[in-house]
């Protein structure tokens, strides 16, 4: 997943950069334009935009704005030669990973890239973790809903099955079902499993 898409209007630095991406072992996919790179992604789209600021047509601030519209996962890095301190603010106030100035040392831009994609992977597995923790709450049953409520606060299996006035081996049932289908071995596991989520 060490997708970069390169957005920026001047042909010289999108080959450059794209060289030295690629050199490096990077997806690299650029762009000429906002407008392109819009026509191309989508939501689920993951990895790293890096964005010139001032551009003909759409700006990369405008871009930026469009993609956070769309809902994308994606991690903004603007890069331009034309910042100044006020726009570089407030382009991570608005959530842009970060601001580089042109020209910046290949050892900073790398390094901003590699930091950008942990983040893009890591948002990425939580996305994963919250689908998988949905698909296995579904599956759950309303009855092994409930002993995993008492489970999670605490209760032994009798004293379950005395609020639910249900025999004990219904409890372990439903206790054991919840634990295979949550994929968990022990009520610690549980309670972490839906504490990461």
């Amino acid at each position: 997943m060490k997708t970069v898409y390169l957005v920026d209007d001047d042909i010289a630095v999108r080959d450059s950069l794209g060289l030295l991406l690629l050199s490096h072992g990077y997806s690299v996919h650029a762009f000429a334009s906002g407008e392109q790179l819009l026509a191309e992604i989508h939501p689920e789209s993951e990895g790293v935009v890096l964005l010139d600021v001032r551009m003909p047509g759409l700006s990369g601030p405008d871009v930026f704005k469009l993609l956070y519209d769309m809902g994308s996962e994606l991690i903004v890095l603007f890069l331009s030669g034309h910042g100044d301190i006020p726009m570089a603010v407030q382009a991570i106030r608005q959530g842009a990973f970060d601001f580089l100035e042109k020209p910046c040392s290949e050892k900073q831009l790398l390094e901003r890239i590699n930091d950008a994609l942990d983040v893009a992977i890591g948002r990425h597995q939580l996305r994963n973790n919250q689908q998988r923790l949905e698909k296995c709450l579904s599956s759950l049953t309303p009855r092994e809903r409930e002993v995993m409520d008492w489970i999670l606060q605490g209760k032994l299996n009798k004293q379950i099955a005395d609020e639910m006035q249900i025999a004990i081996r219904t409890v372990e049932v439903h206790r054991a079902n919840v634990f295979a289908k949550m994929g968990v071995r022990s009520a610690l596991d549980l309670s972490q499993l839906l504490k990461m989520a």
